[in-house]
C-alpha cells in the first residue's frame, strides 16, 4: 500500500483546500439508530437489494448480523450474507463476493464490522464498476470497531503472493455510515481497544499529513483527547454504551472524510503498518500500539518545526502542562501514547509475530518509499526497538 509522499507542502494553516467525499449522503449515530437508520439509508440512495458484507466469527458468534439481516428483510432488501472476509482481506475473498453480489441480483452493499469487510466491499464493488462500467454502487458502512475505514476512498487487500495492494476512487467512500454502539458490545475487547489505538494513529499522523487543512487539525485534537479519556474507561467498563458510542464519535473526528487533492500514507506509523501488517498477520490495530509512540518520539528528532509544533500542541488538548521545549513536548506526547498502550494491555512486539531482523531494512525502504532515504538507518532503529522492547521509549 501507500508509502510515504516526499513532496515538501507549504505548512502554511492560511492556504489549502477542503472538500467532502463524493459518495457520502449521511452519517447517523447513537445507540440503537441502526433500527431507523438503515431504512433511511436505503432510501436516500435508491436501492431495492443488499447483499450484507461481513466476518465469520461476527456472523457465527454473535447476534449482530442478524440483527442487520432482519431490519433489511423487513424492508424486502434483504439480498444475502457474505461472510468470506478474514483478516487483511484476502483477495480470495474478494472474488468470491463479487460472484455471491451477481448471484443474488444485489444494488448496494451493507459492511458490517471492521475495516477488512469495510475495505472488502470497496474491492467488490471497485472490481464490479471496472468489469460492468458505469457508476460505481454503493456501500453503507455500519463499523463494529474504530479503525476508522469507512471514512476513506481506499481499499488495502492482501494479493496472492501475501503483499497488501491498495484501489481507490472518489466513488469508493461509503454513501452511509451508521454508528451505533450497541452493536460494538459482542466487539472482542483486544479488537475493540487496539483498533482505538488506529484511530489515535490516524489522529496524531493527520496533525503532520500533507495537504490535510487546519479545521480537520482541530478534529483531530479533539479526537485524540477523547480517545485518551474513554478508552481507559471503556476498558473498566464495557458495557456501558454511552462510552462507547463516544469512542465511535472519535473514531470519526481522527479520520474525517474528505478529498484531497493528492493521496498517500497518512505518515510514517501507517506506512510501517501496511508493510508489517498482511506480511506478518498482525491486525491494523495492532500495528499501531507497536508504531505510533516510536514513531512520535522519531518525530521528535527528523520532523520540521511545523509539524513538531502540531505535535506539541496535543499537550494542551490532553491538559498535560509543557516542558519547556518543542522537542520536549513531542517526547512528552510520545511518552503518553506508550503508557496509553500498556495501560490497556494492547502492548505487544514484533518477536510476538515471528517478524525477522534480516527483513527490517525491506520494510524501513517500503515505508520510507526509496531504498536511498536518509532517514533509512533510523526508521530500522525503531523496528530494532519493538522487536523485543517496545515499552522502552
Amino acid at each position: 500500500m501507500s508509502s510515504l509522499d516526499a513532496t515538501v507542502y507549504d505548512p502554511s494553516a492560511l492556504h489549502g483546500f477542503y472538500g467532502w467525499t463524493d459518495t457520502l449522503k449521511g452519517v447517523y449515530f447513537g445507540p440503537g439508530s441502526v433500527t431507523t437508520a438503515l431504512p433511511k439509508l436505503l432510501n436516500t440512495l435508491g436501492v431495492k437489494r443488499a447483499l450484507i458484507v461481513t466476518g465469520k466469527t461476527l456472523h457465527e458468534k454473535t447476534d449482530v448480523v442478524r440483527k442487520v439481516e432482519a431490519i433489511l428483510k423487513e424492508h424486502d432488501a434483504w439480498g444475502g450474507t457474505f461472510c468470506e472476509i478474514g483478516e487483511h482481506t484476502p483477495i480470495a475473498g474478494i472474488k468470491n463476493g463479487i460472484k455471491k453480489y451477481r448471484e443474488n441480483g444485489c444494488d448496494c452493499i451493507v459492511a458490517v464490522g471492521g475495516g477488512s469487510p469495510v475495505d472488502a466491499s470497496k474491492a467488490i464493488l471497485y472490481n464490479i464498476q471496472k468489469e460492468s462500467g458505469g457508476k460505481t454502487p454503493p456501500q453503507i458502512a455500519i463499523p463494529t470497531t474504530l479503525s476508522a475505514a469507512e471514512y476513506s476512498i481506499g481499499a488495502g487487500f492482501t494479493n496472492e503472493d501475501g503483499q497488501k495492494v491498495a484501489v481507490s476512487s472518489q466513488e469508493l467512500a461509503p454513501a452511509g455510515i451508521i454508528l451505533d454502539a450497541e452493536l460494538t458490545l459482542a466487539t472482542p475487547e483486544r479488537l475493540w481497544l487496539s483498533t482505538g489505538i488506529r484511530a489515535l494513529d490516524h489522529a496524531v499522523e493527520n496533525l503532520y499529513r500533507p495537504l490535510v487543512p487546519y479545521p480537520v487539525k482541530v478534529l483531530c485534537y479533539s479526537a485524540i483527547a477523547d480517545l485518551f479519556k474513554y478508552l481507559p474507561e471503556s476498558k473498566a467498563n464495557p458495557t456501558d454504551v454511552n462510552i462507547r458510542q463516544k469512542l465511535q464519535i472519535a473514531s470519526w473526528m481522527s479520520l474525517w472524510p474528505m478529498k484531497q487533492e493528492k493521496y498517500s500514507a497518512l505518515g510514517l506509523s501507517h506506512a510501517l503498518g501496511h508493510k508489517l501488517g498482511a506480511r506478518y498477520s498482525i491486525p491494523h490495530g495492532i500495528t499501531s500500539c507497536l508504531t505510533l509512540a516510536p514513531t512520535v518520539l522519531l518525530k521528535s528528532e527528523i520532523a520540521s518545526e511545523a509539524d513538531k509544533e502540531a505535535l506539541a500542541a496535543a499537550l494542551f488538548y490532553l491538559r498535560h502542562p509543557a516542558t519547556g521545549s518543542v522537542d520536549g513536548d513531542v517526547r512528552r506526547l510520545a511518552s503518553l501514547i506508550n503508557e496509553l498502550v500498556k495501560s490497556l494491555g494492547v502492548q505487544t512486539t514484533l518477536s510476538q509475530y515471528n517478524v525477522p531482523k534480516q527483513e527490517f531494512n525491506s520494510i524501513a525502504s517500503g515505508a520510507l518509499g526509496r531504498e536511498d532515504d536518509p532517514q533509512q538507518p533510523k526508521v530500522v532503529k525503531l523496528l530494532e526497538g519493538i522487536h523485543q522492547n517496545p515499552g522502552k521509549l
